[in-house]
């Protein structure tokens, strides 16, 4: 990639991740690894997780209440975090050993080495993808919430806040960048995702990229002129 013709105050990579720089989905993946690991039984509430899919397919419930009824039926309507978290490492470790894009890796550290402060942007949830991005070594991370109203120790199945995707992971970013004092005429920005949600995103950046693109993105990236690259090449 090109460097930018300006020295600006800031670089930022803004990354999503699943399917970006994981070769799939980690959602679905996190809660069955939860279940077998912890309440076999809710194995056989996977009926239940898939009429829920076709609920939201047919517009009858949105992506953020599909999220908050599958983690019910999967992890449970209330759980303790220090009960949840050894899980959430073990995952992280399954994710990190086999599911990643070996070019997401290389980019990133090209863009570290370039000198730019990596930003993760994800609709997955805190709960885990906090322990995958502590194994890529990025501390700067923006994910769904969940909702803690018993504090740290009990976490419920409902999202606190939006869920970070489209629109709203656009405007965490903005919040992101006004928390770090970052006005959008003082960086320099690179954005790198799979999937059309994150045109705001995309838009936003100075180089944008589509990663191993969703049929959407495929489309519309050469006629925003953001690149496309195909992750999957290599192995």
């Amino acid at each position: 990639m090109d460097l930018p013709t300006t020295d600006p105050s800031h670089r930022i990579a803004m990354y999503d991740m699943d399917r970006t720089i994981t070769r799939a989905g980690t959602y679905s993946g996190f809660l069955i690894h939860v279940a077998q690991r912890r309440q076999q039984w809710r194995l056989l509430l996977l009926p239940l997780v898939a009429l829920a899919g076709l609920a939201y397919l047919v517009r009858l419930i949105d992506r953020s209440t599909l999220k908050a009824i599958n983690l019910r039926l999967l992890v449970g309507k209330r759980f303790n975090r220090h009960e949840i978290a050894p899980l959430a490492e073990s995952y992280a470790d399954r994710v990190i050993a086999r599911g990643l894009h070996a070019a997401a890796l290389e980019q990133i550290a090209a863009d570290r080495a370039a000198g730019y402060r990596v930003l993760l942007a994800t609709a997955s949830f805190h709960l885990y993808v906090d322990a995958i991005a502590k194994r890529l070594g990025i501390e700067d991370v923006l994910a769904t919430r969940l909702d803690e109203p018993d504090g740290a120790d009990h976490i419920h199945a409902r999202l606190s806040g939006p869920n970070c995707y489209g629109l709203d992971k656009f405007a965490r970013i903005q919040d992101w960048m006004a928390d770090n004092a970052i006005t959008r005429d003082a960086a320099y920005i690179r954005a790198y995702s799979d999937h059309v949600s994150d045109h705001p995103m995309l838009h936003f950046a100075d180089e944008s990229v589509a990663t191993t693109p969703s049929r959407a993105l495929r489309l519309l990236a050469p006629k925003m002129g953001w690149q496309v690259v195909d992750w999957r090449a290599r192995k």
